[in-house]
C-alpha cells in the first residue's frame, strides 16, 4: 500500500504555502521548521547511538591536547569582535547569498584565503558561531577567511547548496584582493554538511551539473580542502544510520528517491568523485562521532588516497564527538593548529611554484 508520512504532508503544505501571492514569503518559516524538526530527530538519534567501533586505521590515544580547555563557543563573540572585518557581503544575486570577511586589522596582503562553509544538515546554512575558532586562528596568522551562508532545503532543493559553495569560491577568486586576499590561492573548509560541500566543491571544479548559476569562465577551483566531521557518501545504505540519512536526503534535501534518481545522489557523493587531480586534502573527524560515524571519514580518506596525486592527510581525534569545535576546547585547539599548519604548508608549496589546477 502507498503510504504518505506526516513529514511528506507537512512539506507539501509548506511548498504550497510559500507559493501563495502576498503571504507566501511569510510562510517560509513553516518549511524551515519542518526540515529543522526532521534534522533534530536525526541529531537526537545520533547522540544516543554508539560510535562506530571498526578500527581501521588504529587510533593514537596518546595525542597531546591543547592546554586551553575553555569551550570555544564562550569565546565566539570575542573572536568576532577582533577579526570580523566586513559583514553581510553579497557573493551572488540571490537572497541569502552573503558572507562575512574575517582578517586582522593590520593585514597587509596579498594573504592566503579560506572559504568556510558551516554545517546544519543541509537545512541550516547560517554562519553565526560556526568556525569561529578556526577562522580567528587563521586570521591571527595572516589569512583572510570568508564565512559563507548558503541556501538550504526544503525551500531550496539540492544542488542549490553546492551551487552556492561554488559561487562563493568564484567570488573569492574574483574579489578577494579587495579585502587583502590573494585570489591566486583560495582554499575551502567546512564542518558537517559544510564539510560535505567543501569536499564536493573541491573535487568538482568546472562540473557542468553544478555550474548552472555561474558566470561563464568562473573559476571554482581550490588549492586545498579541509573537511571537518563531514559526510562523504550519499549512496551507501549498509548501516541503519546510513539508511536513515538516505531517507532524510530523499524527503528533505533532494526531494527524490535514490532508486529513481541514482545519478543525483552519486554526483553529490564526494567519495564517488575522487580523481587523480584532486587538490591536497585534510580530513578531520572524531572517533566518538555519533551523528556522522568516523567510518565515513576513514572510507573517504582510503578511497581518495588510493588515486590522488596530491597529499591526503587524516587527523582522527580520539574521544571527539560531532561538533567538538563548539564545546571541546582542548581538542579544538589541537585540531585548529593542525589545520592551520596543513594549510600553510600547502601555501608554502604554492609560493614555491607548484602548479595550480583551473576550473
Amino acid at each position: 500500500m502507498f503510504r504518505i508520512s506526516p513529514l511528506d504532508v507537512a512539506l507539501a503544505i509548506s511548498d504550497i504555502a510559500v507559493r501563495l501571492p502576498v503571504v507566501g514569503r511569510h510562510c517560509v518559516p513553516l518549511g524551515q521548521l519542518t526540515a529543522a524538526g526532521a534534522f533534530g530527530v536525526r541529531v537526537l538519534a545520533g547522540l544516543g547511538r554508539s560510535a562506530d567501533t571498526r578500527e581501521l586505521p588504529q587510533v593514537d590515544d596518546t595525542m597531546e591536547w591543547s592546554e586551553d580547555a575553555v569551550p570555544p563557543v564562550l569565546r565566539a563573540w570575542a573572536h568576532r569582535r577582533e577579526f570580523l572585518h566586513r559583514a553581510d557581503v553579497p557573493y551572488g544575486p540571490a537572497r541569502g547569498q552573503l558572507l562575512d570577511v574575517w582578517r586582522r586589522k593590520d593585514l597587509t596582503g596579498p594573504a592566503p584565503v579560506m572559504v568556510f562553509l558551516p554545517g546544519g544538515g543541509w537545512v541550516h546554512g547560517g554562519r553565526v558561531l560556526q568556525g569561529y575558532a578556526l577562522m580567528s586562528h587563521l586570521a591571527q596568522r595572516g589569512w583572510v577567511c570568508l564565512s559563507v551562508d548558503y541556501r538550504v532545503a526544503p525551500q531550496h532543493r539540492w544542488p542549490r547548496h553546492v551551487q552556492d559553495a561554488k559561487a562563493a569560491i568564484a567570488w573569492a577568486r574574483a574579489h578577494a584582493a579587495e579585502f587583502g586576499g590573494d585570489p591566486a590561492f583560495v582554499t575551502v573548509a567546512g564542518c558537517s554538511a559544510g564539510g560535505h560541500l567543501a569536499a564536493l566543491a573541491g573535487l568538482t571544479p568546472g562540473a557542468p551539473e553544478f555550474g548552472a548559476e555561474l558566470a561563464p569562465g568562473a573559476d571554482t577551483s581550490v588549492d586545498a580542502v579541509v573537511g571537518i566531521y563531514g559526510r562523504y557518501d550519499w549512496v551507501d545504505r549498509s548501516t541503519r544510520e546510513r539508511e536513515d540519512l538516505v531517507q532524510f536526503l530523499e524527503q528533505i534535501v533532494v526531494r527524490a528517491r535514490l532508486d529513481e534518481r541514482p545519478e543525483v545522489f552519486t554526483q553529490a557523493s564526494p567519495i564517488e568523485r575522487v580523481h587523480t587531480d584532486a587538490p591536497p586534502f585534510l580530513v578531520v573527524h572524531g572517533s566518538r562521532d555519533g551523528i556522522i560515524p568516523v567510518q565515513q571519514a576513514r572510507d573517504f580518506v582510503h578511497r581518495l588516497g588510493a588515486v590522488s596525486r596530491a597529499g591526503v592527510s587524516y587527523l582522527e581525534l580520539p574521544g571527539a564527538g560531532h561538533g567538538f569545535d563548539m564545546l571541546d576546547g582542548r581538542r579544538t585547539g589541537t585540531a585548529v593548529v593542525a589545520i592551520a599548519d596543513f594549510l600553510e604548508q600547502v601555501h608554502t608549496d604554492h609560493l614555491a611554484g607548484a602548479p595550480r589546477r583551473a576550473g
